[in-house]
């Protein structure tokens, strides 16, 4: 009995360094993802978001989104928005409306999946999952848990490759919400020169916009 007792007591003495170098080695997974999309230079890639309600999908929605940096231009069947690092833009097709703002973090986490990349070194805790595969690819799985509980984005599941740190799945949980969205990148494209034009709005293109400036 004294010696189960031991190994009980020793066991969870033990979780906290456990913790301790989950997040360690997740922060070093998520460094090297970072570097890798650093190097990438301009990254094109193809989506499919789906929204999951208790295991059911709701929807899905297929859109390609341009990086560079912190800049970026998502593209969907609905909606084009272009974020130049200061400057959003969001055109509405149906209306032929586009929204000009200005941005908070929080409002890009609900818009660019990519903004992790920035934002996991400050507000968030994280730690490794248990996922190894992936659609037959070796992935790290890492969970990134915000602190704040007052921020609406409460928690990111993130699966990259092994042998790239490429992103292949990004799952966004809003706080007290049962929905949650599922992203799933289906093609990848590094090395891709981007003029900064690429990611400003073009009234030329779109001659008919009515522009609501938000700023």
């Amino acid at each position: 009995m004294r010696k189960y007792i031991f190994s009980v007591l020793i066991a969870l003495l033990s979780l906290p360094v456990i913790a301790q170098q989950q997040q360690s080695q997740a922060k070093v997974i998520l460094d090297k993802t970072a570097e890798a999309f650093r190097k990438a230079g301009g990254v094109k890639a193809d989506f499919t978001v789906k929204a999951v309600t208790n295991g059911l999908v709701e929807g899905a929605e297929n859109g390609t989104i341009q990086l560079k940096g912190e800049k970026f231009v998502l593209k969907t069947s609905d909606i084009i928005t272009w974020f130049d690092g200061k400057t959003q833009w969001s055109y509405v097709t149906k209306n032929d409306e586009v929204n000009v703002s200005n941005p908070t973090q929080e409002e890009l986490q609900q818009i660019n999946p990519y903004t992790f990349l920035y934002m996991y070194r400050k507000g968030f805790s994280y730690k490794l999952g248990a996922t190894k595969m992936y659609r037959g690819k070796a992935v790290w799985e890492v969970v990134l848990t915000a602190r704040d509980k007052k921020q609406e984005l409460e928690r990111i599941t993130l699966f990259v490759t092994k042998d790239t740190y490429e992103p292949l799945y990004i799952l966004l949980q809003q706080r007290g919400q049962q929905t949650r969205n599922e992203i799933t990148i289906t093609s990848y494209q590094t090395k891709q020169n981007y003029a900064d034009q690429v990611f400003t709005f073009d009234k030329k293109q779109y001659p008919n916009a009515e522009v609501i400036d938000l700023r």
